[in-house]
């Protein structure tokens, strides 16, 4: 995750709500089999402390309504063509940014992509660490490199066009990242989930263009994710007043808003194919929230990018 600075003092953050909290059987099989906790009240007092602690670094309301538990990532339309990638092409290189406590990158090596060919990235390494704590992981036994950074710092990365043909760079070696920077051209596949709505329109043009600049050429490569959006673009003011993160309104894209921006202006016309759709989700973790009106509907934009 990524944020901007302002001069905006923050509200204090909405306490956590305990009853925010469900898992399904998928995910509940998925936790115990990387904890190694069986037992439902343990596992979900377990979770619950790590909540918690994340929280206290910084209070997203992902954190909040257990967003990380969901199973973000497998869940998406284009996750089987992305373990295909992984499988079936030679050295894909896997990028989860955004990551936080990297539970989707955990679930895709889970599902069979090879762990030498991920990476993730997020602004605070905290959460990274505690995903070592919720999934009782080491870094000797979940060996993935984490390169902590901020999007929008060229240091870490830096907006360069797509590529149309090979990068003449070498593919760098994951474990010796320090930044996003050596990968430009070289990644196979990207997911950015609850990611993208952190920042403004100008701000996530850059940032879709930032990640473009590090796709491969290659046909099948692919950016995917998920995020709120509206039906149609603007700014979302009927969920609520402004959060202890975020200093004004959400901009939320509609999906075609969103096909608009990668199909076109990000990447040449008609070189990409682009998937976006809405899901209407459940806004319980909104109610109370100043401003908030009853019978909002909250939906999330579920979309991938493919090379062509």
């Amino acid at each position: 995750m990524a944020d901007t600075a302002s001069g905006t003092p923050e509200r204090q953050p909405r306490p956590l709500d305990e009853s925010l909290y469900s898992i399904d059987d998928e995910a509940f099989e998925f936790m115990k089999a990387l904890t190694g906790i069986e037992d439902p009240e343990g596992l979900k007092k377990h979770i619950l402390a790590v909540q918690a602690e994340a929280y206290a670094v910084r209070p997203y309301n992902c954190i909040r309504r257990f967003s990380f538990i969901n199973l973000k990532l497998g869940r998406l339309p284009a996750y089987q063509q992305l373990l295909s990638l992984g499988t079936g092409r030679e050295g894909a290189i896997f990028l989860d940014i955004g990551c936080c406590f990297g539970n989707d990158v955990r679930k895709v090596v889970y599902d069979g992509y090879p762990a030498g060919n991920c990476v993730a990235s997020d602004l605070h390494p905290e959460f990274w660490e505690l995903g070592h704590k919720l999934f009782k992981s080491t870094p000797e036994t979940f060996p993935v490199p984490f390169i902590p950074g901020d999007a929008f710092d060229p240091k870490h990365l830096e907006t360069v066009p797509p590529f149309y043909s090979p990068p003449t760079t070498p593919v760098p070696h994951l474990p010796t990242l320090t930044s996003l920077n050596p990968l430009h051209g070289h990644v196979s596949a990207i997911h950015a989930s609850a990611f993208f709505h952190l920042f403004t329109e100008e701000q996530q043009a850059r940032l879709a263009r930032s990640l473009a600049g590090l796709l491969s050429p290659q046909p099948g490569s692919m950016i995917l994710g998920s995020h709120v959006g509206r039906q149609e673009k603007g700014l979302r003011f009927e969920s609520g007043q402004p959060s202890s993160i975020r200093t004004a309104p959400m901009f939320c894209h509609s999906p075609e808003s969103w096909r608009e921006l990668w199909d076109g202006e990000v990447f040449k016309k008609g070189t990409v194919k682009v998937e976006a759709i809405l899901q209407e989700r459940d806004g319980r973790d909104l109610e109370g929230m100043p401003g908030f009106i009853p019978g909002t509907k909250i939906y999330l934009l579920i979309w991938s990018v493919t090379r062509l």
